[in-house]
């Protein structure tokens, strides 16, 4: 690439390729639109490439322009990641480590590696977001998070994933319900229950799996509610809304109107993984990654 294309051709392009409006980029740029137009013109003069098709008021990307708004965009995050990297070193800092997770990894999964990490490396600035399983794999391609905790089986090729936990599932109930751990035989017992359960939108896998315990259990259930939080679970369960299934990581969290069997005899699990970009360069992250290794969650 010519010395003559700077950082800033870069952000022009990458405006003008979100927007695919010339007038509407330059606003947001806060410069003049001949001036952008000029710009932009002059990176694929220098690049030997068109990046842009132009028809009268309507823009579009080329192929070629389509590859560089994908690539820069993931590279300028990196930019971006070590030059506030550099600024939290200047702060007596050593770095930040964003994650993202499922609910169920709050219980105990991530409050122990995180102190464990606090020990070997003080000075770090966690952020920390819950999020559902698709949207944590986007962010770690985008390189929006650095790690994430998820109930997934298959991930892209670029990101890694390791299983660190096994969960068994368990069955949430009314306190009151008649059937409990001394009289239970079967999910077939509740076959005319309503059930609330997790939505799929938060973890597609993670419903179907549970699907599966009911086809092997030889029945559809009727579902009443779906919801995205086990706390939300736990409340419906306990007004009588509905029975659930969770996975027993989630049991600790409970409140003290409901109750669990733990179903051992099925066949299905559910494995709590972490998961990270194979090209994500972040040392706070390798550190992780090592500590890991030896620590047991």
């Amino acid at each position: 690439m010519s010395n003559q294309i700077e950082l800033r051709h870069i952000k022009y392009f990458l405006a003008v390729a979100e927007d695919l409006h010339f007038r509407k980029a330059a606003e947001r740029l806060y410069i003049s639109q001949p001036g952008l137009s000029r710009q932009i013109k002059n990176m694929e003069e220098d690049l030997g490439v068109l990046l842009f098709e132009r028809h009268n008021r309507k823009v579009q990307l080329t192929k070629a322009g389509e590859y560089l708004k994908r690539e820069l965009t993931i590279n300028l995050k990196q930019f971006n990641d070590i030059f506030n990297h550099a600024k939290l070193i200047h702060k007596g800092k050593k770095g930040q480590l964003k994650l993202g997770y499922v609910g169920s990894a709050m219980q105990k999964v991530i409050p122990n590696l995180l102190v464990q990490l606090k020990n070997e490396t003080p000075d770090i600035v966690f952020n920390l977001k819950e999020m559902d399983n698709e949207k944590q794999i986007q962010d770690l391609l985008n390189l929006n998070i650095d790690i994430g905790f998820v109930r997934l089986d298959r991930v892209p090729s670029n990101i890694e994933r390791k299983p660190i936990q096994k969960d068994t599932f368990c069955l949430v109930l009314p306190k009151n319900h008649q059937i409990d751990a001394s009289n239970f035989k079967n999910l077939s017992q509740f076959k005319d229950e309503s059930f609330i359960l997790f939505d799929p939108e938060y973890s597609k896998s993670y419903y179907d799996k549970v699907l599966q315990i009911f086809e092997t259990s030889g029945f559809t259930p009727l579902i009443s509610h779906l919801t995205i939080h086990s706390s939300s679970i736990y409340k419906l369960v306990e007004n009588n809304f509905g029975i659930s299934i969770v996975p027993k990581s989630l049991i600790e969290n409970a409140t003290k109107n409901i109750k669990f069997i733990e179903l051992k005899t099925i066949e299905q699990r559910t494995d709590l993984s972490v998961v990270w970009n194979k090209t994500n360069r972040n040392p706070i992250l390798i550190n992780l990654l090592n500590l890991m290794e030896h620590v047991k969650l």
